[in-house]
């Protein structure tokens, strides 16, 4: 079973580049095409936030419009650049969006996997937050969950990636340690999955593991320096494949947009190496 996820999409308006130079609907309109030929297909994808740049109705309405060849269930997330009115009054019929109350939270079942989805947003805040409603809604949830594989996604991840300026808006350092107290007391969460930091990243995190994922524009620049100034590069966009069996567990796989040269045989036909 395949779960996807994409992330930071940072839809504008139609005909608008996001900080002038990068096309985001081009970019994903790739990566839907790239996610609809995928075989096996992934039963669900998962959006983690950041979906449009502004907040605004018409980038609501273009997305929609660049997500409709999406032929498996959509789950969205809301970011520190999104609006959850502007995305509920688009998204009619996502259900899911209005289930829990003033946040957009819910918990779905994608085949065998439950899909916890936690608001971590502040509205006019780049970081994140986890109040103390939303954390006992997660502890609600994992709870009624305990005996089934769970995948729990946010926005802003609840680890430190290094990349300074980045860390200074992830979830704020105090929901961190008390969503880690949260997540520890339940073994079954397979995977903690987010965006924001538009890089990937894997890190050990409340007895399970943490990840983030590239985006399919652009990526956060990869500088490790304290001072390292805010910037993105236009490195190959790129998405997650969450691949979940019962004797493995999830894997996760990053795969790039933009299909290269091949695929090409190790192997002559008589079955040796090709030298």
């Amino acid at each position: 079973m395949l779960l996807a996820q994409i992330s930071d999409l940072h839809i504008k308006r139609p005909g608008a580049l996001a900080y002038r130079r990068v096309d985001t609907a081009a970019y994903l309109e790739r990566c839907v095409a790239r996610l609809v030929a995928l075989e096996p297909k992934p039963e669900a994808v998962v959006v983690t936030g950041d979906l449009v740049d502004l907040g605004t109705l018409a980038e609501y309405e273009a997305l929609k419009t660049l997500l409709a060849p999406l032929t498996m269930p959509v789950y969205l997330l809301v970011g520190n650049h999104d609006e959850r009115g502007a995305l509920r009054e688009v998204f009619p019929d996502h259900a899911y969006l209005r289930s829990g109350g003033e946040f957009v939270q819910y918990a779905v079942d994608v085949g065998p996997l439950r899909l916890v989805a936690l608001d971590s947003q502040m509205p006019q805040q780049s970081s994140g937050h986890l109040c103390a409603a939303r954390l006992a809604w997660l502890d609600t949830q994992l709870a009624q969950a305990q005996g089934k594989p769970v995948v729990l996604a946010l926005h802003h991840p609840p680890f430190v990636s290094g990349i300074g300026h980045m860390d200074r808006q992830r979830l704020d350092p105090a929901s961190s340690e008390r969503l880690a107290a949260i997540v520890s007391r339940y073994p079954n969460v397979e995977r903690v999955i987010c965006g924001h930091v538009h890089r990937p990243i894997f890190t050990r995190f409340a007895g399970t593991i943490a990840s983030a994922v590239p985006a399919p524009a652009h990526q956060v620049a990869l500088d490790l320096r304290e001072n390292a100034p805010s910037a993105f590069r236009l490195e190959p966009p790129a998405f997650a494949l969450h691949r979940y069996a019962p004797e493995t567990g999830v894997v996760t796989h990053h795969a790039y947009v933009d299909e290269g040269e091949g695929p090409f045989p190790f192997y002559e036909t008589d079955g040796t190496l090709i030298d």
